[in-house]
Protein backbone atom coordinates (compact mmCIF):
# COMPACT_ATOMS: atom_id res chain seq x y z
CA UNK A 1 0.00 0.00 0.00
CA UNK A 2 1.22 3.52 -0.88
CA UNK A 3 1.54 6.75 1.53
CA UNK A 4 -1.48 7.88 0.08
CA UNK A 5 -3.70 4.42 0.62
CA UNK A 6 -2.46 4.50 3.93
CA UNK A 7 -3.66 7.92 4.75
CA UNK A 8 -7.00 7.45 3.14
CA UNK A 9 -6.91 4.16 5.59
CA UNK A 10 -6.02 6.08 8.58
CA UNK A 11 -8.86 8.65 7.90
CA UNK A 12 -11.58 5.71 9.37
CA UNK A 13 -9.99 4.91 12.41
CA UNK A 14 -8.86 6.81 15.76
CA UNK A 15 -5.19 8.05 14.77
CA UNK A 16 -3.67 10.92 14.66
CA UNK A 17 -0.81 11.55 11.92
CA UNK A 18 1.16 14.58 12.14
CA UNK A 19 4.04 16.32 10.01
CA UNK A 20 5.92 19.21 11.79
CA UNK A 21 8.90 21.55 10.67
CA UNK A 22 11.77 22.32 13.51
CA UNK A 23 9.86 24.29 15.52
CA UNK A 24 6.88 21.96 15.69
CA UNK A 25 4.37 23.68 13.50
CA UNK A 26 2.13 21.52 11.88
CA UNK A 27 2.67 21.04 8.27
CA UNK A 28 -0.03 18.17 7.55
CA UNK A 29 -1.83 15.85 9.73
CA UNK A 30 -4.92 13.48 9.34
CA UNK A 31 -6.48 10.07 10.71
CA UNK A 32 -9.47 10.01 12.35
CA UNK A 33 -8.89 11.01 16.18
CA UNK A 34 -8.65 14.99 15.29
CA UNK A 35 -10.96 16.50 13.05
CA UNK A 36 -8.48 19.18 12.01
CA UNK A 37 -5.42 20.23 11.75
CA UNK A 38 -5.85 22.75 14.89
CA UNK A 39 -6.50 19.97 17.12
CA UNK A 40 -3.09 18.21 16.58
CA UNK A 41 -0.99 20.70 16.52
CA UNK A 42 -2.50 21.43 20.32
CA UNK A 43 -2.35 17.65 20.97
CA UNK A 44 1.50 17.94 19.55
CA UNK A 45 1.77 21.02 21.76
CA UNK A 46 0.64 18.92 24.83
CA UNK A 47 3.20 16.73 23.89
CA UNK A 48 6.31 19.33 23.93
CA UNK A 49 5.14 20.88 27.32
CA UNK A 50 4.01 17.79 29.06
CA UNK A 51 6.39 14.64 28.25
CA UNK A 52 4.18 11.19 28.16
CA UNK A 53 3.93 9.07 30.46
CA UNK A 54 6.02 6.00 30.05
CA UNK A 55 4.15 2.70 28.21
CA UNK A 56 3.57 -0.20 30.55
CA UNK A 57 4.57 -2.53 28.51
CA UNK A 58 8.39 -2.76 28.81
CA UNK A 59 10.69 -2.75 25.24
CA UNK A 60 8.15 -1.02 23.81
CA UNK A 61 9.42 2.18 21.96
CA UNK A 62 6.02 4.37 21.87
CA UNK A 63 5.11 6.45 24.99
CA UNK A 64 1.71 7.55 26.41
CA UNK A 65 -0.25 10.83 27.04
CA UNK A 66 -3.46 11.89 27.54
CA UNK A 67 -5.22 15.13 25.79
CA UNK A 68 -9.10 16.10 26.24
CA UNK A 69 -9.36 13.14 28.24
CA UNK A 70 -8.48 10.74 26.08
CA UNK A 71 -5.65 8.03 26.30
CA UNK A 72 -3.21 8.06 23.39
CA UNK A 73 -0.36 5.45 22.41
CA UNK A 74 2.38 7.69 20.36
CA UNK A 75 5.25 7.28 18.43
CA UNK A 76 7.40 10.09 18.01
CA UNK A 77 9.80 10.83 16.23
CA UNK A 78 9.01 8.53 13.32
CA UNK A 79 11.69 8.61 10.17
CA UNK A 80 11.02 11.72 8.26
CA UNK A 81 11.74 12.53 4.69
CA UNK A 82 13.77 15.22 5.08
CA UNK A 83 15.62 16.49 8.07
CA UNK A 84 14.01 19.37 8.76
CA UNK A 85 11.17 17.66 9.39
CA UNK A 86 9.48 15.27 12.19
CA UNK A 87 6.66 13.08 11.82
CA UNK A 88 4.68 11.07 14.81
CA UNK A 89 1.39 8.73 15.04
CA UNK A 90 -0.87 8.97 18.22
CA UNK A 91 -3.35 5.96 18.50
CA UNK A 92 -6.12 6.34 20.79
CA UNK A 93 -6.71 3.15 23.51
CA UNK A 94 -8.82 2.65 26.33
CA UNK A 95 -12.09 1.29 24.64
CA UNK A 96 -13.11 -0.44 27.52
CA UNK A 97 -12.17 2.52 30.07
CA UNK A 98 -14.33 4.48 27.26
CA UNK A 99 -17.19 2.27 27.38
CA UNK A 100 -17.37 2.08 31.23
CA UNK A 101 -17.95 5.81 30.87
CA UNK A 102 -20.79 5.41 28.45
CA UNK A 103 -22.37 2.90 30.48
CA UNK A 104 -21.73 4.84 33.66
CA UNK A 105 -23.35 7.74 31.86
CA UNK A 106 -26.20 5.27 30.73
CA UNK A 107 -26.81 3.40 34.34
CA UNK A 108 -27.21 6.65 36.26
CA UNK A 109 -29.93 8.19 34.21
CA UNK A 110 -31.78 4.88 33.03
CA UNK A 111 -35.49 4.83 34.55
CA UNK A 112 -34.88 1.23 36.45
CA UNK A 113 -33.52 1.84 39.74
CA UNK A 114 -30.01 0.25 40.16
CA UNK A 115 -27.48 0.07 42.96
CA UNK A 116 -23.95 -1.14 43.78
CA UNK A 117 -22.98 -2.25 48.22
CA UNK A 118 -20.39 -4.13 49.65
CA UNK A 119 -20.75 -6.88 51.61
CA UNK A 120 -20.92 -4.77 54.63
CA UNK A 121 -24.01 -2.71 53.20
CA UNK A 122 -22.37 0.00 52.50
CA UNK A 123 -23.78 1.83 49.00
CA UNK A 124 -20.62 2.23 46.61
CA UNK A 125 -23.00 3.76 43.86
CA UNK A 126 -26.78 4.34 43.15
CA UNK A 127 -28.15 5.81 40.13
CA UNK A 128 -31.08 8.72 40.32
CA UNK A 129 -33.67 6.27 40.20
CA UNK A 130 -32.87 4.24 42.46
CA UNK A 131 -33.07 7.32 44.66
CA UNK A 132 -36.27 8.64 43.55
CA UNK A 133 -37.54 5.76 45.16
CA UNK A 134 -36.70 6.87 48.32
CA UNK A 135 -37.75 10.66 47.19
CA UNK A 136 -33.55 11.61 47.19
CA UNK A 137 -30.69 12.19 45.08
CA UNK A 138 -27.91 9.54 44.58
CA UNK A 139 -25.31 11.66 46.64
CA UNK A 140 -27.68 11.28 49.64
CA UNK A 141 -27.43 7.48 49.35
CA UNK A 142 -24.21 6.88 48.18
CA UNK A 143 -21.69 6.24 50.98
CA UNK A 144 -24.80 5.44 53.32
CA UNK A 145 -25.26 2.05 54.82
CA UNK A 146 -28.96 0.03 54.39
CA UNK A 147 -29.47 0.75 57.94
CA UNK A 148 -29.39 4.58 56.99
CA UNK A 149 -31.63 4.24 54.18
CA UNK A 150 -34.34 1.54 54.75
CA UNK A 151 -36.34 0.76 57.82
CA UNK A 152 -34.79 -1.85 60.18
CA UNK A 153 -37.46 -4.36 59.21
CA UNK A 154 -36.79 -3.37 55.39
CA UNK A 155 -32.85 -3.51 56.37
CA UNK A 156 -32.34 -6.77 57.45
CA UNK A 157 -34.43 -8.13 54.64
CA UNK A 158 -31.94 -6.58 52.13
CA UNK A 159 -28.57 -7.59 53.90
CA UNK A 160 -30.38 -10.79 54.15
CA UNK A 161 -30.79 -10.71 50.76
CA UNK A 162 -27.42 -9.64 49.63
CA UNK A 163 -25.89 -12.53 51.94
CA UNK A 164 -27.74 -14.91 49.34
CA UNK A 165 -26.37 -13.51 46.08
CA UNK A 166 -23.06 -13.36 47.36
CA UNK A 167 -23.51 -17.02 48.68
CA UNK A 168 -24.61 -18.19 45.57
CA UNK A 169 -22.42 -16.46 43.30
CA UNK A 170 -25.09 -15.55 40.62
CA UNK A 171 -28.04 -13.67 39.53
CA UNK A 172 -31.24 -13.99 41.40
CA UNK A 173 -34.04 -12.75 40.74
CA UNK A 174 -36.63 -10.86 43.42
CA UNK A 175 -40.36 -8.76 44.18
CA UNK A 176 -39.94 -7.36 47.13
CA UNK A 177 -41.75 -4.13 49.05
CA UNK A 178 -39.83 -1.31 50.47
CA UNK A 179 -40.91 1.95 52.46
CA UNK A 180 -40.16 5.42 51.40
CA UNK A 181 -39.86 8.03 53.91
CA UNK A 182 -43.20 9.33 54.19
CA UNK A 183 -44.17 5.44 55.44
CA UNK A 184 -45.80 4.45 52.11
CA UNK A 185 -45.00 1.37 50.87
CA UNK A 186 -43.84 0.24 47.28
CA UNK A 187 -43.22 -2.86 45.27
CA UNK A 188 -40.02 -3.70 42.84
CA UNK A 189 -39.03 -6.38 40.65
CA UNK A 190 -35.80 -6.89 39.42
CA UNK A 191 -32.14 -9.19 40.09
CA UNK A 192 -29.51 -9.03 42.21
CA UNK A 193 -26.13 -10.20 40.97
CA UNK A 194 -22.35 -10.01 42.20
CA UNK A 195 -20.30 -8.03 40.61
CA UNK A 196 -16.22 -6.85 41.19
CA UNK A 197 -15.18 -3.82 42.48
CA UNK A 198 -11.98 -3.61 42.16
CA UNK A 199 -10.81 -6.63 44.79
CA UNK A 200 -13.63 -6.88 46.40
CA UNK A 201 -16.78 -8.44 45.55
CA UNK A 202 -19.74 -6.66 45.87
CA UNK A 203 -23.40 -7.06 45.16
CA UNK A 204 -25.43 -5.11 42.68
CA UNK A 205 -29.31 -4.61 41.65
CA UNK A 206 -31.70 -3.75 38.66
CA UNK A 207 -35.01 -3.00 39.74
CA UNK A 208 -38.19 -1.81 38.22
CA UNK A 209 -40.22 -0.11 40.09
CA UNK A 210 -44.35 -1.85 39.80
CA UNK A 211 -45.93 -0.26 42.55
CA UNK A 212 -48.28 1.73 40.11
CA UNK A 213 -48.88 -1.84 38.63
CA UNK A 214 -49.70 -4.08 41.88
CA UNK A 215 -52.32 -1.14 42.89
CA UNK A 216 -53.96 -1.47 39.84
CA UNK A 217 -53.66 -5.37 40.16
CA UNK A 218 -55.25 -5.31 43.76
CA UNK A 219 -58.04 -2.89 42.55
CA UNK A 220 -58.63 -5.11 39.51
CA UNK A 221 -58.68 -8.12 42.04
CA UNK A 222 -60.76 -6.42 44.30
CA UNK A 223 -63.58 -5.48 41.37
CA UNK A 224 -63.58 -8.90 40.13
CA UNK A 225 -64.30 -10.51 43.72
CA UNK A 226 -67.22 -7.80 44.17
CA UNK A 227 -68.46 -8.98 40.86
CA UNK A 228 -68.17 -11.93 41.40
CA UNK A 229 -70.26 -11.66 44.41
CA UNK A 230 -72.74 -9.66 43.23
CA UNK A 231 -73.08 -12.14 40.53
CA UNK A 232 -73.28 -15.17 42.47
CA UNK A 233 -75.50 -13.79 45.40
CA UNK A 234 -77.36 -10.65 44.36
CA UNK A 235 -80.31 -13.79 43.13
CA UNK A 236 -80.22 -12.10 39.78
CA UNK A 237 -79.80 -14.10 36.72
CA UNK A 238 -77.20 -12.90 35.22
CA UNK A 239 -74.36 -13.97 32.42
CA UNK A 240 -71.37 -12.51 30.16
CA UNK A 241 -71.21 -13.03 26.70
CA UNK A 242 -68.84 -12.26 24.74
CA UNK A 243 -69.05 -10.19 21.20
CA UNK A 244 -69.77 -13.77 19.32
CA UNK A 245 -72.64 -14.82 21.99
CA UNK A 246 -71.01 -17.47 23.55
CA UNK A 247 -71.58 -17.33 27.37
CA UNK A 248 -68.68 -16.98 29.31
CA UNK A 249 -69.77 -16.48 32.94
CA UNK A 250 -73.31 -16.79 34.50
CA UNK A 251 -74.88 -16.53 38.05
CA UNK A 252 -76.04 -19.94 39.36
CA UNK A 253 -79.88 -18.04 39.28
CA UNK A 254 -79.89 -17.91 35.75
CA UNK A 255 -78.59 -21.62 35.56
CA UNK A 256 -81.80 -21.85 37.83
CA UNK A 257 -83.85 -20.02 35.19
CA UNK A 258 -83.06 -21.59 32.52
CA UNK A 259 -83.38 -25.61 33.92
CA UNK A 260 -79.88 -26.44 33.58
CA UNK A 261 -76.65 -26.63 35.40
CA UNK A 262 -74.04 -24.14 35.07
CA UNK A 263 -71.25 -26.04 34.37
CA UNK A 264 -73.56 -26.73 30.99
CA UNK A 265 -74.29 -22.82 30.62
CA UNK A 266 -70.73 -21.56 30.21
CA UNK A 267 -69.66 -22.20 26.94
CA UNK A 268 -72.91 -22.38 25.50
CA UNK A 269 -74.29 -19.94 22.47
CA UNK A 270 -76.80 -17.49 23.75
CA UNK A 271 -79.02 -18.18 20.62
CA UNK A 272 -79.34 -21.59 21.84
CA UNK A 273 -81.26 -20.11 24.55
CA UNK A 274 -84.47 -18.47 22.40
CA UNK A 275 -87.17 -19.32 21.41
CA UNK A 276 -88.43 -18.33 18.11
CA UNK A 277 -90.60 -14.68 18.42
CA UNK A 278 -91.82 -11.76 16.32
CA UNK A 279 -89.27 -9.68 17.80
CA UNK A 280 -85.91 -12.03 17.93
CA UNK A 281 -84.73 -10.24 14.54
CA UNK A 282 -84.85 -6.54 16.37
CA UNK A 283 -82.94 -8.21 19.59
CA UNK A 284 -80.47 -9.72 16.81
CA UNK A 285 -80.29 -5.95 15.41
CA UNK A 286 -79.79 -3.77 19.12
CA UNK A 287 -77.21 -6.67 19.83
CA UNK A 288 -75.18 -5.62 16.98
CA UNK A 289 -75.52 -2.52 17.81
CA UNK A 290 -74.00 -3.00 21.23
CA UNK A 291 -71.26 -4.74 19.92
CA UNK A 292 -70.50 -2.22 17.52
CA UNK A 293 -70.78 0.41 20.49
CA UNK A 294 -73.47 2.43 18.48
CA UNK A 295 -75.27 2.00 22.18
CA UNK A 296 -73.75 1.30 25.49
CA UNK A 297 -76.71 0.12 27.43
CA UNK A 298 -80.31 -1.56 26.43
CA UNK A 299 -83.08 -2.66 28.05
CA UNK A 300 -85.20 -5.45 26.01
CA UNK A 301 -86.94 -8.20 26.49
CA UNK A 302 -86.87 -12.05 24.86
CA UNK A 303 -88.49 -15.20 24.81
CA UNK A 304 -86.16 -17.58 26.91
CA UNK A 305 -86.08 -21.24 26.62
CA UNK A 306 -85.68 -23.62 29.39
CA UNK A 307 -84.05 -27.15 29.49
CA UNK A 308 -87.73 -28.43 29.43
CA UNK A 309 -88.49 -26.74 26.06
CA UNK A 310 -90.76 -24.06 28.31
CA UNK A 311 -90.86 -20.69 27.08
CA UNK A 312 -90.47 -17.36 29.50
CA UNK A 313 -90.81 -14.09 28.76
CA UNK A 314 -87.98 -11.99 30.17
CA UNK A 315 -87.11 -8.64 30.38
CA UNK A 316 -83.53 -8.31 29.51
CA UNK A 317 -80.76 -5.15 30.65
CA UNK A 318 -77.73 -5.27 28.65
CA UNK A 319 -74.08 -3.12 29.56
CA UNK A 320 -71.39 -3.64 27.34
CA UNK A 321 -67.67 -3.89 28.71
CA UNK A 322 -64.23 -3.06 27.61
CA UNK A 323 -63.03 0.33 26.71
CA UNK A 324 -60.57 2.13 24.17
CA UNK A 325 -61.71 0.25 21.05
CA UNK A 326 -64.42 0.22 18.68
CA UNK A 327 -65.70 -3.16 19.30
CA UNK A 328 -67.45 -4.61 22.65
CA UNK A 329 -65.27 -6.82 24.37
CA UNK A 330 -68.55 -8.41 25.50
CA UNK A 331 -72.19 -7.66 27.31
CA UNK A 332 -73.62 -8.13 31.02
CA UNK A 333 -76.92 -9.40 30.26
CA UNK A 334 -78.89 -9.05 33.77
CA UNK A 335 -82.70 -10.58 33.95
CA UNK A 336 -84.65 -7.49 35.73
CA UNK A 337 -88.13 -9.25 35.32
CA UNK A 338 -89.64 -12.52 34.34
CA UNK A 339 -92.56 -14.13 33.37
CA UNK A 340 -93.97 -17.83 33.92
CA UNK A 341 -92.86 -20.73 32.50
CA UNK A 342 -95.04 -22.26 29.75
CA UNK A 343 -95.81 -24.39 26.92
CA UNK A 344 -95.65 -23.12 23.72
CA UNK A 345 -99.05 -21.53 22.77
CA UNK A 346 -100.21 -20.08 18.73
CA UNK A 347 -99.15 -16.56 18.73
CA UNK A 348 -101.83 -13.97 19.55
CA UNK A 349 -102.94 -11.55 17.12
CA UNK A 350 -102.20 -8.27 17.77
CA UNK A 351 -105.87 -7.12 18.61
CA UNK A 352 -106.14 -10.73 21.09
CA UNK A 353 -103.23 -8.52 22.48
CA UNK A 354 -105.04 -5.45 22.58
CA UNK A 355 -108.21 -6.87 24.33
CA UNK A 356 -106.21 -8.06 27.35
CA UNK A 357 -104.64 -4.80 28.35
CA UNK A 358 -108.39 -3.12 27.86
CA UNK A 359 -109.78 -6.42 29.97
CA UNK A 360 -107.04 -5.56 32.62
CA UNK A 361 -107.97 -1.87 32.57
CA UNK A 362 -111.70 -3.08 33.68
CA UNK A 363 -113.10 -2.44 30.11
CA UNK A 364 -116.55 -4.26 30.14
CA UNK A 365 -116.62 -6.57 27.21
CA UNK A 366 -118.98 -3.86 25.18
CA UNK A 367 -116.69 -1.25 26.19
CA UNK A 368 -114.35 -3.38 24.88
CA UNK A 369 -116.02 -4.10 21.51
CA UNK A 370 -116.76 -0.11 21.18
CA UNK A 371 -113.17 0.81 21.53
CA UNK A 372 -111.80 -1.50 18.97
CA UNK A 373 -114.62 -1.09 16.84
CA UNK A 374 -115.80 -4.90 16.78
CA UNK A 375 -118.70 -6.37 17.41
CA UNK A 376 -119.67 -7.68 20.89
CA UNK A 377 -120.04 -11.15 19.19
CA UNK A 378 -116.40 -10.67 18.42
CA UNK A 379 -115.05 -9.25 21.53
CA UNK A 380 -116.21 -12.79 23.40
CA UNK A 381 -115.17 -15.54 20.15
CA UNK A 382 -111.86 -13.71 20.85
CA UNK A 383 -111.73 -13.83 25.20
CA UNK A 384 -113.06 -17.69 24.96
CA UNK A 385 -110.35 -18.17 22.47
CA UNK A 386 -107.98 -16.48 24.69
CA UNK A 387 -109.28 -18.51 28.18
CA UNK A 388 -108.47 -21.87 26.11
CA UNK A 389 -105.09 -20.79 25.12
CA UNK A 390 -103.90 -19.13 28.14
CA UNK A 391 -105.95 -22.28 30.35
CA UNK A 392 -107.74 -19.07 32.20
CA UNK A 393 -111.04 -20.16 33.67
CA UNK A 394 -112.49 -16.73 34.06
CA UNK A 395 -111.89 -13.01 32.94
CA UNK A 396 -109.70 -12.28 36.12
CA UNK A 397 -107.74 -15.04 35.57
CA UNK A 398 -107.27 -13.92 32.36
CA UNK A 399 -105.61 -11.26 33.17
CA UNK A 400 -103.30 -12.51 35.82
CA UNK A 401 -101.61 -15.47 33.67
CA UNK A 402 -101.23 -11.92 30.72
CA UNK A 403 -98.98 -10.70 33.90
CA UNK A 404 -97.36 -13.79 34.64
CA UNK A 405 -96.77 -14.89 31.19
CA UNK A 406 -95.23 -11.54 30.50
CA UNK A 407 -97.81 -10.57 27.56
CA UNK A 408 -98.78 -7.36 30.15
CA UNK A 409 -95.85 -4.89 30.88
CA UNK A 410 -95.77 -5.49 34.50
CA UNK A 411 -94.84 -1.69 35.38
CA UNK A 412 -96.94 0.31 33.54
CA UNK A 413 -100.43 1.88 33.68
CA UNK A 414 -102.79 1.90 31.41
CA UNK A 415 -102.10 -2.09 30.82
CA UNK A 416 -100.20 -2.39 27.65
CA UNK A 417 -98.23 -4.65 25.50
CA UNK A 418 -94.80 -5.88 26.85
CA UNK A 419 -93.36 -5.93 24.00
CA UNK A 420 -94.33 -4.20 20.15
CA UNK A 421 -93.48 -7.71 18.84
CA UNK A 422 -94.61 -10.51 21.54
CA UNK A 423 -94.30 -14.05 21.48
CA UNK A 424 -97.79 -14.36 21.61
CA UNK A 425 -98.29 -11.60 18.94
CA UNK A 426 -98.32 -11.32 15.54
CA UNK A 427 -97.08 -7.99 15.50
Amino acid sequence: MDETGLKSLLEHLPVSWWEADRELRVIDSGGGAFGDTGTAQRFLDTLRREPPAPSTEPGERHRQARFDGRLFDVNWPLDAPRPDRTRGVAVEVGPAEAATRRYDAFADLAPAAAFIRDADGRYRWANHAYAHLYGTTPEHVIGKYVHDVDAPVDADHVLALDRDVLARGKPVRHTLTYHRADGTSGHAAGHRFPVREGTETCVAGIYVDISDYTRALRQRREAEDNLYALRDHSGLPCALLSAGGRILQASAAAAELLGTRLSELVGRRAHTLLAPAPDLPALERSWRALVARRNRRLQTSAVLLDGSGRQRRARLHLTTVGRGTSRAAGVWAVVTHQGLAHEAHPPLTASQVRILSLLAAGRSNAEIATQLHLSRQTVDYHLSRLRDLLDAPTRCALVARAYVLGILAPQAWPPRSATAGHPHSAT
